[in-house]
């Protein structure tokens, strides 16, 4: 199962952590993902959804 949202379609994004000393390693951001039952198309359905659209859905219902 990926890291994405399903509606926008947001996902991991790669950056540094950058310590003390200003050394580099790579590490990933990954999205706020929370699994939300979903009325689409007459059935409930299970989905991933990234916090930006998690607050959309709710201003709407």
């Amino acid at each position: 199962m990926s890291r994405v949202c399903t509606i926008c379609g947001k996902g991991p994004m790669v950056g540094n952590t950058v310590s003390h000393s200003i050394r580099r390693s790579s590490r990933r951001f990954l999205p706020n993902l929370h699994t939300v039952q979903v009325e689409m198309n007459g059935r409930v359905q299970r989905i991933r959804v990234c916090g930006k659209c998690l607050k959309k859905l709710k201003a709407t219902a």
